[in-house]
């Protein structure tokens, strides 16, 4: 089994996964990787969080991990992805790779013969989407009936991972963004085939009555040639203390980091009482050690 997109799993696999998780958390877990595991991480675009929370994760479970710069593999001087996969499938017994292009993660998955990971696409975050909703469930001790509001680029990888995982369990969606700017066709269309998802352009009319304010950077990796122009069109939609009035007294503030301060978040928002964003990127460690944990189990 393959962990590449939040449509190719259920809400029984992410409860289980959540479950994993708070055994973890419990040190109660009864699940372990084979001895001496080794996980390939091959990463295409920059990392912090992801990069040494997996190295981590591998570390703490018993494994290990090497991280392969695909500028520096043979990759590079045009290995086929199908190649790289067959042969890393000899050597190692996860792979983990941060790729511009969803398609490649689909071209490994397709040829590797170990458990393959999507560490971040241009169209999913699927391990952050579980690390979000693993922190609002501790949070707010529910997931159903929840409404979160994403503000700002609704069509970015993160946004289209997070609402459909949230569908999925029960939630609200509310996508805040420009006017005429429209969300992924097909992670939108999905969503709405479990809950209600909705996009806004009038920010009070998205941000009333949520539960969850998430925001994520404007310029995206990749985008920055479109950096300018990108900064304009979404500056009207920082989140700030003004919008997260809007919200519930109660709302949590979410943003998967980096954050860029002043862009689309203000300092004091950030680092406010309202903020989760520490535990948030926490809980990234927990959950990717419980993914982990659950492809081992699936075998």
């Amino acid at each position: 089994m393959n962990f590449i997109s939040i449509a190719d799993i259920s809400k029984e696999d992410i409860q289980r996964i959540f479950d994993i998780a708070d055994d973890l958390k419990q040190g109660r877990s009864e699940i372990a990787l084979k001895e001496d595991s080794v996980a390939a991480l091959i990463f295409e675009k920059p990392s912090t969080r992801t990069r040494v929370s997996f190295e981590v994760a591998m570390a703490q479970l018993g494994g290990h991990s090497i991280y392969i710069d695909s500028r520096t593999s043979q990759m590079s001087r045009g290995e086929s992805i199908a190649d790289t996969a067959k042969v890393l499938s000899q050597y190692v017994d996860f792979i983990i790779a941060r790729l511009y292009k969803h398609d490649d993660i689909i071209e490994f998955a397709k040829n590797a013969t170990v458990p393959v990971i999507n560490a971040l696409t241009d169209l999913e975050h699927p391990c952050q989407a579980l690390s979000d909703l693993y922190t609002i469930q501790e949070v707010k001790k529910k997931l159903r009936g929840l409404k979160l509001s994403f503000v700002g680029d609704i069509a970015a990888n993160t946004a289209n991972s997070l609402m459909l995982a949230a569908s999925k369990m029960g939630m609200e969606v509310a996508l805040v963004g420009p006017k005429n700017y429209m969300p992924n066709t097909f992670y939108f269309t999905k969503a709405r085939e479990y809950s209600k998802v909705g996009v806004y352009d009038n920010i009070k009319e998205g941000v009333e009555d949520s539960d969850i304010i998430y925001t994520d950077t404007f310029v995206s990796m990749g985008q920055e040639a479109e950096a300018e122009e990108r900064k304009k069109l979404f500056a009207p939609y920082q989140v700030n203390k003004t919008l997260v009035s809007y919200a519930k007294k109660d709302a949590i503030v979410m943003h998967c980091l980096p954050a860029h301060r002043g862009e689309e978040i203000t300092s004091d928002v950030l680092d406010g009482k309202q903020s989760v964003v520490w535990q948030q990127a926490k809980n990234k460690l927990l959950i990717e050690k419980a993914i982990l944990l659950y492809l081992s189990e699936k075998g």
